[in-house]
């Protein structure tokens, strides 16, 4: 089975800011646990990054899913959860090559 990796750029959007600390809090909360089952389901977490300098983005994700169905899956459930509406992303896949 080929792995893919999935990168994952965010920035929260200007109403993200507008949110008080408990609707923050429920929201991560819910996205974590659409990491968490992402995790206990085999995926690879190779963990969040701050990006310096000029970039259109604020931070990096970056997993390893078993397939590009399972990445796409745990996106699905990221915006099921509402993350979409309050992070500006751009999403990447790549399959493994061999070497």
């Amino acid at each position: 089975m080929t792995q893919s990796v999935w990168i994952h750029y965010s920035r929260p959007r200007p109403h993200w800011y507008l949110l008080d600390e408990a609707q923050k809090l429920t929201l991560t909360e819910a996205w974590q646990a659409v990491r968490d089952k992402a995790s206990a389901g085999g995926a690879q977490y190779n963990g969040r990054f701050h990006i310096r300098g000029q970039h259109d983005f604020q931070e990096v994700e970056i997993w390893k899913f078993a397939s590009t169905t399972e990445a796409f899956e745990h996106w699905q459930a990221l915006c099921a959860a509402r993350y979409n509406e309050f992070f500006a992303f751009s999403n990447n896949i790549g399959l493994e090559t061999g070497t």
